[in-house]
């Protein structure tokens, strides 16, 4: 993916950055009906209509398109009839149809076009857009949409840019290295689609204008600190202060430690699960 720079004839247009679409197919404007439904939007309200997420609300009207995480048809070689933007996730979707004529909607990886061949199953190739369980992914591929549980569906490195690699395999289970830096064991019955997430130059946008993330239904986000103290913990002082005049520890607007505080459950069930940390301890 390209991404469009502009010519600085004003501040903002300088640093502004956007995706071109260049690998989004212009035949496929609009999505396969049967694979969307409608999306309603919350605007950050539970459903008594109290505002319990901030800095949400707005933003152009979406539709859902069902992605299969699971690729449920195995065994059967699909053709790529288009790769399609998607305005739920920062990767794009490609367009399956499987032999006898069924549609369905799978992440795009980097390298895969329209018109090549993708399957699923134990015996399917290594190949870009292939899943298969991680006991047939060859050592040291790198590896998208991976199940935490097998048959629960690709829950890991799905986002624009991702990959995790296979590392090792031991008693039943794979090492699997994420894009976090974690290490972590999972079985390995348990499938994954060969290469890296499409989209790769997604973290290089800058989008140059505030209008541009209310399309994207984000409102403003401010800080605690230029707040008044009925509003925040760290509001108020005379100047500029680091809340209330005095020495204040980051925190929420709930009070909830804002920088290094443990917000993991202590002896979680899936902690002999990871093998090495993110973050390593020193």
């Amino acid at each position: 993916m390209a991404l469009r720079k502009f010519r600085p004839l004003t501040p903002t247009l300088r640093f502004t950055q956007l995706p071109m679409f260049q690998e989004v197919t212009k035949s496929q404007s609009q999505p396969v009906k049967s694979l969307t439904e409608p999306k309603k939007r919350s605007g950050g309200r539970n459903n008594r209509g109290r505002l319990t997420s901030r800095h949400i609300g707005g933003g152009h009207k979406q539709k859902y398109r069902k992605v299969d995480f699971k690729r449920r048809k195995r065994d059967v070689a699909a053709d790529v009839m288009a790769i399609e933007y998607d305005p739920n996730r920062t990767a794009r979707i490609a367009l399956l149809k499987y032999a006898d004529g069924e549609q369905s909607y799978i992440l795009a990886p980097d390298g895969l076009g329209v018109g090549a061949t993708v399957i699923a199953g134990d015996n399917a190739p290594p190949n870009v857009g292939n899943a298969l369980p991680l006991r047939a992914i060859p050592l040291g591929a790198n590896i998208h949409c991976i199940e935490i549980m097998p048959g629960r569906g690709g829950q890991i490195a799905r986002s624009a840019g991702q990959q995790a690699t296979l590392s090792n395999r031991e008693g039943g289970y794979a090492l699997v290295k994420l894009p976090s830096g974690e290490i972590r064991r999972i079985h390995d019955s348990a499938y994954a689609t060969i290469g890296q997430v499409g989209n790769v130059d997604h973290m290089n946008v800058s989008s140059g204008k505030a209008g541009r993330s209310r399309w994207l239904g984000k409102r403003p986000h401010v800080r605690g600190m230029v707040m008044n103290p009925i509003d925040h913990p760290m509001g108020g002082g005379q100047g500029k202060s680091k809340g209330g005049g005095g020495r204040h520890h980051p925190v929420s607007p709930w009070g909830q430690l804002a920088k290094g505080f443990k917000t993991r459950t202590k002896r979680k069930a899936s902690d002999h699960f990871i093998i090495e940390r993110r973050k390593k301890k020193k």
